[in-house]
């Protein structure tokens, strides 16, 4: 569903990744991980048109996405989270899904229909499907970091993604909230036969979800593979010694 073929950026003299290869299947929940500064950011930038590479090729579902712009390519199938949450502060909660699907129907710049009147049976069922029902009036800015980040990745799903990007899902939770959010990530990867690619410093959210699991390490991929092999991989133990691979359920 997802490949990506030798694909590098740098900035200035800095090569933040370089010459990375890593293809998703599809349905299939893959990881990057690796240490802070490694390029997983950047290369998720790389695949969703915010950065256009140096050299190499994305493709989705064969088909060539290389440097087109981030509006299009969520057309075209990839939806996306990023570390800071990114949502409307002001708006509610059932606005800021309803906001998401006005512009998926292209109905943004319809100036002479009342937007509170559609998409609402949508919105709705996105609501409970994300775990948000009961909360459709509370304003955005106001939620949970957690519930926040639920918002968030309903804003993505309103898109009708294939395939989701998520940065660090689950950075700043709290346990509960972590477990909340991998069964909800299950859940729905699952009812929508998503194919799902995330990053995360959490090797227990990386090891009980990953179907399988890359490894960046200064802008290279160092492993890649079913979660077993990485885990035993000397090169990735090296890396992240000290940093809890060890111990990873």
């Amino acid at each position: 569903m997802l490949e990506v073929s030798d694909i590098s950026k740098s900035f200035g003299g800095f090569r933040a990744v370089s010459s990375v290869s890593l293809t998703v299947d599809t349905r299939q929940i893959a990881a990057i991980i690796g240490p802070n500064g490694a390029g997983k950011s950047t290369l998720f930038n790389l695949i969703t048109g915010h950065l256009r590479p140096d050299s190499g090729t994305v493709r989705l579902d064969g088909r060539d996405i290389t440097g087109a712009p981030p509006y299009r390519i969520c057309r075209m199938g990839i939806g996306r989270s990023f570390q800071r949450t990114n949502i409307f502060p002001q708006l509610t909660v059932f606005e800021n899904l309803q906001a998401a699907f006005l512009v998926h129907y292209g109905r943004g710049r319809n100036f002479w229909a009342r937007a509170d009147a559609l998409y609402r049976d949508e919105t709705a069922a996105l609501l409970a499907s994300i775990g948000l029902a009961g909360q459709e009036g509370t304003v955005a800015g106001t939620l949970s970091y957690g519930n926040q980040k639920q918002l968030e990745l309903g804003l993505a799903l309103a898109s009708g993604p294939a395939v989701l990007l998520l940065d660090e899902p689950t950075a700043g939770m709290s346990a509960t909230e972590t477990h909340e959010t991998i069964r909800l990530l299950e859940r729905i990867a699952a009812e929508r036969e998503l194919t799902l690619l995330f990053t995360e410093h959490d090797m227990e959210v990386v090891f009980s979800i990953a179907q399988k699991i890359a490894v960046l390490h200064q802008g290279h991929i160092i492993a890649e593979g079913r979660p077993e092999e990485v885990r035993g991989d000397p090169e990735v133990r090296r890396v992240y010694l000290g940093h809890g691979l060890t111990h990873a359920q």
